[in-house]
C-alpha cells in the first residue's frame, strides 16, 4: 500500500462508519421537515417526479443515454482521484447554475427542469466510475451507480441498508445474472422511489427556489461526489485484498 492509499484510509473508514450509525435527532428532524415540504407539493408534481425517478432508473439500467469514454487505467488511485476530483468540481458548479436558473424561472420552469438535474448528477456518476476504470456498459455497474445515487438522496435509516448491499460488491454482483433481461428492475425501480427523500423539492417552491437551486445543487452535487469516491475507494481497497489472496470483508466496524 503506498503512501496515498495510506492517507486515504481512515477517510474512507470515516465514510463508512457514517454510512453506518444509527439515524440521530437532526437525521430524524431533518425527515420530519422533509415530510412538511412534500405536503406543500401538489400530488401532480409528485407524480410527475416519480415517473422521472423511473424513466432514469430504465435509461441507466438499458439504454446507452449515458455514454463515457473507455474505462481508465487503474494504475495509481491517486492520479485517479486527481481527476475525479477535477470532474466533481465542474459537476459542482454547472449544477449550480442549472439549478439556480430552474428555480428563478418559478415553479412550473423548475418542474420541467428536473429531469435535467438528476441527468446531470447521474451522468457525473458514470464519469467517476469510468475514471476509477469500471466498465460502465455492464448493467452490474450501472447498478452500483444507481445505489451511490441513492445512497446521497435517501434518509440515515434507508442509507444503511443500501450500504450494506454495496459492501463486497463484486462478490455479491457474482449472483446477478448475466442478462439485463433477467433481473426485476421493474420491481427495483417500482421499490427504488419510495427510498429517496428529494431533499431538492424545496426547489419547487415559488418565491426561494433560485436560492434553494443554487445551494442545494451545489451541496447535494458535493456530497454525491464525496460518495461516489468513497464508494470506489471502498472497492479499490477489496480488489486489492482479493488479488493478495485475501478475504474481503462482508462487514464492518462500527
Amino acid at each position: 500500500m503506498n503512501s496515498y492509499e495510506e492517507k486515504v484510509k481512515p477517510e474512507l473508514f470515516k465514510w463508512q462508519q457514517s454510512m453506518q450509525k444509527r439515524p440521530n435527532f437532526i437525521d430524524r428532524t431533518s425527515k420530519k421537515v422533509q415530510d412538511k415540504i412534500n405536503n406543500i407539493i401538489p400530488d401532480k408534481v409528485h407524480q410527475a417526479i416519480t415517473a422521472t425517478i423511473k424513466q432514469m432508473i430504465r435509461a441507466v439500467l438499458t439504454g446507452a443515454e449515458f455514454t463515457t469514454s473507455s474505462p481508465a487505467s487503474r494504475d495509481s488511485l491517486q492520479d485517479i482521484e486527481l481527476a475525479v476530483s477535477k470532474k466533481i468540481a465542474f459537476y459542482k458548479n454547472a449544477g449550480a447554475a442549472e439549478g439556480g436558473i430552474a428555480g428563478a424561472g418559478g415553479f412550473w420552469l423548475a418542474l420541467a427542469d428536473f429531469p435535467i438535474l438528476i441527468g446531470i448528477k447521474i451522468k457525473l456518476l458514470f464519469e467517476i466510475a469510468a475514471l476509477y476504470g469500471r466498465p460502465v456498459n455492464d448493467y452490474r455497474e450501472r447498478l452500483f451507480i444507481l445505489h451511490i445515487f441513492q445512497l446521497t438522496f435517501s434518509s440515515q435509516k434507508e442509507r444503511q441498508q443500501i450500504f450494506t448491499r454495496m459492501i463486497n460488491w463484486q462478490a455479491k454482483s457474482r449472483d446477478l445474472p448475466d442478462d439485463i433481461h433477467q433481473f426485476d428492475w421493474k420491481t427495483f425501480q417500482q421499490e427504488y422511489r419510495d427510498y429517496i427523500d428529494l431533499a431538492k423539492m424545496a426547489q419547487l417552491i415559488p418565491g426561494i427556489g433560485a436560492a434553494v437551486g443554487v445551494i442545494a445543487n451545489y451541496r447535494l452535487l458535493s456530497q454525491l461526489g464525496k460518495n461516489a469516491m468513497n464508494a470506489y475507494r471502498m472497492r479499490w481497497f477489496e480488489d486489492r485484498m482479493l488479488e493478495n489472496g485475501e478475504r474481503a470483508p462482508l462487514s464492518l466496524p462500527r
